[in-house]
């Protein structure tokens, strides 16, 4: 029998076995596999298990009722939702693999506010982030930001990029003068791995010799911090991501923060 008899719901199982980019490919076969392909049993396994839940807290969960699991799967790759009841956390889906990316806003982040009022200064930002706001730097010379995630709402067996999402305004000044340094541990190992896992990168594109701050294409820049591997065990771990610059006579100004990115890497 060749596999172009075998029953269509034969034929969907067969396809939810590989991935979405293969799954397209195998649309291109003929009409019976674009047929089995476009089933909702198909893309219903390769969307996120815990898509329910991830989506019950974004202002569009309705729209997207109407929508076949295709769909859904192709919205979701195309475009960032914003989810969760404090609305200051992103999510998308790879759409070669349908692994999670997260983006945790700039309110998700413990900011080190200094002794000066008003060091920091937060911006609604419609026109600009996809959060409603983001937060500017006005001045300070000790400059010490991080974040945490779960591991267990990430993709298992995969690791991650860390990425620091920002952009400096027309008045910036002292990240071109200094590297601010990232680092991204497991919380409870950061004794473990000392200063080793920390690496120095200007702010500061100019400054830049290594090239490691890139321009998203969406008005931001982003600089990866570090990554890590989610082994996807029970026993869930939290990571820390931490951008740091503490020389005290190097005041700063002029950076803007939207946030810190979480996405898959392939082909490491």
């Amino acid at each position: 029998m060749k596999i172009t008899e075998l029953p269509g719901g034969c034929i969907s199982h067969i396809i939810s076995c590989t991935s979405p980019k293969d799954a397209c490919r195998s649309s291109l076969v003929c009409s019976r596999f674009r047929s089995a392909t476009d089933s909702d049993l198909v893309w219903r396994k390769f969307l996120p298990h815990d898509y329910h839940q991830i989506l019950s807290n974004s202002a569009l969960a309705s729209s997207m009722d109407p929508l076949s699991k295709k769909q859904l799967f192709l919205h979701l790759s195309d475009n960032s939702i914003i989810i969760d009841s404090d609305k200051n956390m992103s999510f998308k889906i790879d759409k070669e693999s349908g692994k999670k990316y997260y983006m945790l806003g700039a309110r998700r982040l413990s900011i080190f506010l200094g002794d000066i009022p008003f060091c920091w200064v937060w911006n609604s930002s419609p026109e600009m982030s996809r959060f409603y706001e983001v937060v500017e730097l006005w001045i300070i010379s000790w400059l010490d930001i991080k974040a945490r995630i779960e591991t267990n709402i990430l993709s298992p067996k995969t690791t991650y990029g860390a990425y620091f999402v920002y952009k400096l305004n027309a008045y910036s000044h002292g990240f071109e003068k200094k590297p601010v340094e990232f680092q991204v541990y497991f919380e409870g190992e950061e004794e473990v791995h000392g200063h080793g896992g920390r690496h120095g990168v200007f702010l500061d594109p100019s400054k830049d010799e290594q090239q490691l701050c890139r321009d998203r294409g969406d008005g931001w820049m982003e600089v990866e911090m570090g990554e890590f591997y989610n082994d996807g065990g029970e026993d869930h771990q939290v990571v820390v991501c931490s951008l740091m610059e503490t020389d005290d006579h190097t005041v700063k100004r002029g950076l803007i923060v939207e946030g810190i990115e979480f996405r898959p890497k392939f082909g490491i």
